[in-house]
């Protein structure tokens, strides 16, 4: 059972973090995004909202995802989510998860498939940076991923690179642990011990636009166990 389940008291506990990111596009600030955690013992609300111009065309994105922690798969893993995008690439989409996240429903339009994943559980992107949390937190250097997308699922493969310090405004100097992902999508995410693994920001190193987020505010009612599963 996660360490974070019960409070001294015995009561399930209830939390939440919030952070909130700056958008750039090659340099350039182009949005914002927020994003809310609210914990309840072993499983966890995710909402997720941005605004930003993508090509010169306004988007907003608003995400709910359900996640809990599974005994069986020893992993957090995503029940349920719902993802609304107006703007560039517009959708509507709606995805449930069951047999420990290796199939998946997804609703697009109106339009249903059906996926499935032989080893490795499939999930949304919030669910997913929690779960590289939680390899970091039990010390795992590579490991694989499957994002459910809106019409496919994407592998990646993720490597834990040599921590590195820099100055984060506000917070001053912390040392981050970046994180490499290879596969569908390029990115580097990088995490700090100091605020309870949180990701700081990610950089998409793609073939004609570069994208950054950079947190730029933090908060918890948290403790620090809270949203880990078993570390030893």
């Amino acid at each position: 059972m996660p360490s974070q389940a019960l409070g001294t008291s015995g009561s399930v506990e209830k939390c939440s973090r919030s952070s909130n990111y700056d958008i750039y596009l090659s340099g350039i600030h182009t949005g914002t995004v927020s994003r809310t955690e609210t914990w309840l013992g072993k499983s966890a609300v995710v909402t997720s909202k941005s605004e930003a111009s993508i090509l010169g065309i306004g988007t907003q994105y608003h995400q709910r995802a359900e996640l809990s922690w599974s005994d069986t798969a020893n992993e957090w893993l995503t029940e349920k989510f719902h993802q609304k995008v107006t703007g560039f690439r517009a959708r509507d989409m709606q995805a449930t998860f069951s047999d420990n996240g290796l199939e998946s429903r997804v609703d697009l339009d109106g339009d249903i498939e059906n996926y499935t994943s032989a080893n490795i559980p499939l999930r949304d992107v919030d669910t997913l940076a929690i779960q590289i949390r939680q390899y970091l937190l039990q010390g795992r250097k590579q490991f694989a991923l499957i994002r459910q997308a809106s019409d496919a699922t994407e592998r990646y493969q993720l490597y834990v690179q040599e921590s590195l310090t820099a100055k984060v405004a506000p917070w001053g100097e912390l040392t981050l642990i970046p994180v490499e992902q290879t596969g569908a999508e390029e990115v580097t995410y990088y995490f700090a011990p100091a605020m309870d693994y949180q990701l700081i920001k990610a950089r998409y190193h793609g073939i004609i636009l570069q994208g950054l987020i950079e947190l730029n505010h933090y908060s918890s009612s948290c403790g620090e166990k809270v949203g880990s599963g078993p570390v030893s």
